[in-house]
Parts: structure tokens; C-alpha cells; sequence
């Protein structure tokens, strides 16, 4: 275990860290808050912390692999998570520690899962640090480190591949920085488009950037209590389409940008994700059209704006849809679980593994059928490769194992099946919002602190796609050989 490039690293994550705090200490000039101060001193002891911690450690080999990359990947996320939740906690905004972890956790994975009873009590520096902390958790921080730093070596890739959600990541562009860097340009430019559009359709302008970070690193952090009912039509229109773009592989828009247009369009993933879209939105319009009496626009709009926010496991909410029909809701949990593509700035298990358990299960089917037959599973056209099977089924019984403990461990706070089940869908696949107790217009704060701590557990575990958590924890990690 290469010790000091761990170290060395971390630092530069703190130093990061640190320097982003600069942001909301700005905006507090802007709105006259003394919460602003904070920042300051929080952002002056991390950097100072992460100057000692990457200038100070001795590197006798800057070399390290998988192994180190799953270690730097969960502990740069953890204390991330804890150097993030310090202004919120030091300035009594958010009174308890661990309720201050859970909300910067929830911030930087994107989950957006609340425990704040008026979000918009809370001061407008503070609201947009929650805000920006998911913009910075969207693509990943080791990403944006990577687009920022000098090269690592050619061990590049190893960190990008174990904070990246997806089963598989490759390079576009020959250098790993170079793919970093495009990768930050395109989610910089769609976040700079739907600010432009918000603001065009009428929303205040603290209001379009805050959503807008939002939105892109499909976060689903909201600055007002009701998260986005009380704006109008126009405005939930423009988010719904940029919550579909966000749900996209980021390959999608390079492939655009370097117009790849038969290589965009012609891709199974992107395929597969616009039909389950577009299908969920038209089952459920019609379904609140017929039975819960709603006119045919107004069901389209919160039909679409819904359907968005819990495919692109963003969890934003125009309406209370814990109150919506059974067929409704049953097709929003489906979505909860299946999430957007791999390589976007979703959680849930991916279209991209799903694509892939559609097709296994289609040649099983064949071969008993035809037991003499010979089919090779292929994937955009080429032959699916034994290991990228073998890590989708893994990383499925591993999800389903946790999944299964979780809800165990959230049961002995005495809620309703609906809310122990969808919390925990809720965390591992980083939405937001669930049913019952835990549903849009409620928030996770009447959860016990022990269940709080499985929720944050599960949010981390479900943003690193499991393993460099379990990695992290796993004795064979630290054991010499």
C-alpha cells in the first residue's frame, strides 16, 4: 500500500476543498450574512490541513493501483463529507453533527435526501453550498482533480475508473487529463445553458443557479420548501428537458461535440434509456389523466418533470406523488432502482446493466430453446467481454445484499414497509425522496441516528458504485503480502 501518494492526494482533495469555499463566502458578502464567516475559518483549516497532509508526507514512489485508488476514492469522499458539513454544523444552522454529515453527504453524492424542515429559513450562503456541493459531487471531485492536477502517471485511469459511476470507464481522449477536462467542459456548459434558460423563464437568478447546479449534477437540492411546485409551468418545463440530457452518458454529448452523430444516436444505451423514458412518461400522463382527474397538460408536465427526476435519480418534486395512483408510483419505484445511463451524474444500478441482464436473459431463453446453438452477448455491436458480465452480476447480488441488510437495520426504527424500502432505495441509488414517511413533502429527519448512519453508509456505497467502500472496509485491504 503506497502510504504516501494516499496522503498526498488527500491533501490535494482537502486543498480543493478548502478553496471552494471561497464561493459561498462571496455570496454572503452579496446577502450581508455573518454565517459567511464560517466558510472562512472552515476553509482556512482545510487547506491548511491538506498543505500539511500532501507537502509534508515523504513519497517514496509515486506508483499505486486499483487497490490504492479504491482507498483514495472512499476516504477522499469521507472527509469531503466532513470537511463540507463544518459551516453547516459550526454555525447552528443545522444543530446536531450527524444530521449536518447526512445533508453534506447527501449534497456530494447527489442523493438530496433532506433532514431540513424549511430549507428556506436557512441562509442564502448556506443554501448555496448545499447547492454547490452537489454541483462538485456530480462528475466526482478526483475528476475534476485530475483535469486540474499534473498527471499522476499513467495510474490515472484507475482513479477515474473507481469514482466514475458505471460498470465500465474508458478514455476519450488519449490522456486521461485530457478526458477530465473535456468531460468538466460539457457539464459546465449544460449548467451554464439552464441557468440562461431558468432565468429566461422567469426564475429569480439566486433561484436559476442554485437549480441549475442542481439539476446537472442531478442532485435534486432545492431552495425552497415545497423543491420546485411553487415555480410555473416554463420553469418546470426547462429542468424536466435538462434532467433528460443529465440522465445521458457524457460520451452522448462528446460524440456530439465531435459530430459522431451515427455513433451518438446509434448507441443501445441511449436507445434503451429514451425508450424507458418517454414510455414511463406516457403511461403515467395517462394514468393521471384517467384516474386522478388531472387536465391532459398539467398531467404531462408533472408526468415529465417526475419521471426525470427519479430516473435521473435527481428527486426533485412538483407534486406530492406519494398521493398519486398505485400504477403511478409502482412505475417511479421501477425507475428508482433502473436510474440513468452509465457515465452520467445518476445513481441507481444503470441502463447500461440493465441492457446487459436484458440480453442474458435473452440468450438463456434461446438456448433452451436451441441447446445446440452458440450466441455471443454483444453490446454496441461487439462481443461482451466474460469480465464486464461477471462484475454487472457481481455488482447486482452485492446491491441486492445491501439493499436487503439496510432495510433490515432502517425496520427497527417501527416505520411502514413503504418507507423502510424506499429510504433505502432512496440512499443506494442517491434520489432523494421516497414514499410515506420519507416521501416529498416529508423529510428523513424523524429517522433514528442509527438509521441515519446506514442512509449515509448507503449513499456513499451507492456513489462509488459499492466496492471502493466495501474495499475500504475489507481487512484484505490493509493486509501485507
Amino acid at each position: 500500500m503506497n502510504g504516501g501518494m494516499i496522503c498526498y492526494l488527500l491533501g490535494k482533495i482537502m486543498e480543493l476543498t478548502g478553496a471552494m469555499m471561497v464561493c459561498p463566502f462571496v455570496v454572503a458578502l452579496i446577502y450581508h450574512e455573518r454565517s459567511g464567516i464560517y466558510f472562512v475559518a472552515c476553509g482556512a483549516a482545510t487547506l491548511a490541513l491538506g498543505f500539511l497532509m500532501s507537502h509534508l508526507v515523504r513519497i517514496k514512489k509515486r506508483d499505486f493501483y486499483a487497490r490504492e485508488s479504491f482507498v483514495i476514492t472512499a476516504l477522499s469522499w469521507i472527509l469531503l463529507s466532513v470537511a463540507g458539513c463544518l459551516p453547516l454544523y459550526l454555525s447552528h444552522e443545522i444543530p446536531h453533527f450527524y444530521d449536518a454529515l447526512f445533508e453534506t453527504i447527501s449534497g456530494f453524492t447527489t442523493t438530496g435526501a433532506s433532514i431540513l424542515p424549511a430549507v428556506e429559513e436557512m441562509s442564502h450562503c448556506m443554501n448555496f453550498w448545499r447547492c454547490m456541493i452537489q454541483l462538485i459531487g456530480g462528475m466526482g471531485v478526483l475528476v475534476f482533480m485530475l483535469a486540474l492536477l499534473p498527471s499522476t502517471g499513467g495510474q490515472d485511469l484507475y482513479l477515474m475508473k473507481a469514482e466514475s459511476p458505471g460498470p465500465s470507464v474508458g478514455k476519450l481522449m488519449p490522456r486521461v487529463r485530457q478526458t477530465a477536462y473535456y468531460l468538466y467542459i460539457i457539464y459546465f456548459v449544460l449548467t451554464g445553458l439552464e441557468i440562461i434558460c431558468l432565468k429566461i423563464a422567469g426564475a429569480p437568478l439566486f433561484d436559476s443557479i442554485c437549480t441549475a447546479f442542481t439539476t446537472t449534477s442531478t442532485g435534486g437540492f432545492g431552495v425552497r420548501n415545497d423543491s420546485l411546485a411553487s415555480y410555473g409551468p416554463g420553469v418546470q418545463y426547462v429542468i424536466s428537458v435538462f434532467l433528460f440530457f443529465s440522465g445521458l452518458n457524457y460520451n452522448f454529448f462528446f460524440c456530439l461535440w465531435m459530430k459522431r452523430w451515427k455513433e451518438a444516436f446509434g448507441s443501445e444505451e441511449v436507445r434503451l434509456y429514451r425508450r424507458i423514458f418517454f414510455a414511463a412518461v406516457v403511461m403515467i400522463t395517462l394514468n393521471l389523466f384517467l384516474v386522478h382527474g388531472w387536465e391532459g397538460e398539467e398531467s404531462f408536465r408533472h408526468a415529465f418533470l417526475q419521471v426525470g427526476s427519479i430516473m435521473t435519480t435527481a428527486g426533485f418534486s412538483s407534486a406530492d406523488f406519494d398521493l398519486w395512483p398505485s400504477f403511478s408510483k409502482e412505475i417511479l419505484i421501477l425507475l428508482m432502482l433502473i436510474g440513468g445511463c452509465a457515465g452520467s451524474t445518476c445513481g441507481g444500478i444503470k441502463i447500461s446493466r440493465v441492457l446487459i441482464y436484458l440480453k442474458t436473459v435473452g440468450k438463456e431463453l434461446s438456448q433452451l430453446c436451441h441447446p445446440r446453438s452458440v450466441k455471443v452477448l454483444k453490446i454496441e455491436g461487439k462481443a461482451l467481454p466474460h469480465n464486464v458480465l461477471r462484475s454487472a452480476n457481481i455488482f447486482l447480488i452485492t446491491y441486492a445484499l445491501l439493499f436487503v441488510l439496510s432495510v433490515l437495520l432502517i425496520s427497527l426504527d417501527g416505520f411502514d414497509h413503504e418507507t423502510n424500502f424506499t429510504a433505502v432505495a432512496s440512499a443506494l441509488g442517491n434520489i432523494g425522496p421516497g414514499f410515506s414517511a420519507v416521501g416529498p413533502t416529508r423529510n428523513f429527519a424523524d429517522l433514528s441516528v442509527m438509521s441515519k448512519y446506514v442512509l449515509m453508509f448507503d449513499m456513499l456505497a451507492g456513489r462509488l458504485e459499492l466496492f471502493p467502500l466495501l474495499v475500504l472496509i475489507s481487512p484484505a485491504t490493509w493486509r501485507r503480502r
